[in-house]
C-alpha cells in the first residue's frame, strides 16, 4: 500500500460516518466525523506532494481549519467567523487561477454554453443572496463579496473546461461545483426548517470539495514536474 492511502482511506471514512451520523440524526458523533476530514485529507496532501507545500496553499488549509473550527463550534460568531475564513479561502483559491492559470481564450463556438454558464451563475448569485438577506440584514457586504468571489471561481472554473477540457479543469469545475452547492445548501438549512436531506447534502458537498480541491493541488504539481521534465 502506497504511503498516502491509508490518510485517504481515513477521509472515505470520515465521509461515510458523516453521512451515516447525519442520516441517523446523531449531531455529537457527525460532529467528530467531521472533524477526522480536513486533518486526514491534509496527510494524504502532504505525502503525496512529498511533503512540499507553497504559501498560498498553506494559507488555504490553515483558513479552511479556522472555518472548520467556527462551524463546529457552533457558537454565537460561528456564522461571521466561518464566512470570513472561506472568503479568504476563496480569495485565494481565485488568486491561484489568477497567476498559475493562461488567460482564457474563446471562440465562436464556445459563445452559446459560456453565455448559459454566466446566466446560471448570475441567476444562482441573486437567488441565493436574496434569500439570504431575506433571512438576514447582518453582514450584507461581506456576503456580496463573498458571492462576487465564489461567481467568479465557478466562471472560470466552468469556462477552462468549456475550452480545454482537461483533466485539470475537471478537477477546478468538480471542485467549484461542490463549493457552490455546500454554500447553497448551508443557506437552505438556515432558511427551511430542519431536514436531513438538506444537511446531508449540505455536509457532502462541502467535504467532498475539500477532496477536489487537494487533487486539483496536486495534479497542478504533477503538470509543473512534467514541464519541467519535458524541458
Amino acid at each position: 500500500m502506497k504511503a498516502n492511502k491509508p490518510s485517504l482511506i481515513l477521509f472515505f471514512l470520515a465521509l461515510l460516518f458523516t453521512i451515516i451520523f447525519d442520516w441517523t440524526e446523531q449531531d455529537f458523533l457527525a460532529i467528530y466525523a467531521k472533524a477526522i476530514v480536513l486533518p486526514a485529507i491534509f496527510i494524504y496532501f502532504l505525502i503525496s506532494s512529498e511533503f512540499k507545500i507553497k504559501k498560498t496553499e498553506s494559507f488555504i488549509f490553515a483558513f479552511c481549519f479556522i472555518g472548520q473550527v467556527f462551524d463546529l463550534m457552533d457558537v454565537e460568531v460561528s456564522e461571521i467567523g466561518a464566512v470570513i475564513s472561506f472568503l479568504v479561502v476563496y480569495a485565494l483559491i481565485m488568486k491561484l487561477f489568477i497567476v498559475e492559470h493562461e488567460k482564457i481564450k474563446l471562440q465562436k463556438k464556445d459563445i452559446l454554453p459560456i453565455s448559459l454558464v454566466i446566466i446560471f451563475i448570475v441567476y444562482l448569485l441573486i437567488s441565493v443572496l436574496s434569500m439570504k438577506f431575506d433571512n438576514t440584514k447582518k453582514f450584507d457586504y461581506i456576503y456580496i463579496i463573498y458571492g462576487i468571489i465564489l461567481s467568479y471561481i465557478s466562471y472560470f472554473s466552468f469556462v477552462s473546461y468549456i475550452t480545454k477540457g482537461t483533466f485539470i479543469t475537471l478537477l477546478m469545475s468538480l471542485m467549484a461545483v461542490s463549493y457552490i452547492f455546500s454554500d447553497i445548501f448551508y443557506i437552505f438549512n438556515e432558511y427551511f426548517s430542519h431536514s436531513v436531506v438538506l444537511v446531508l447534502i449540505r455536509d457532502i458537498t462541502q467535504i467532498l470539495a475539500y477532496y477536489f480541491m487537494v487533487e486539483y493541488f496536486l495534479e497542478k504539481i504533477k503538470m509543473h514536474k512534467r514541464a519541467l521534465y519535458n524541458n
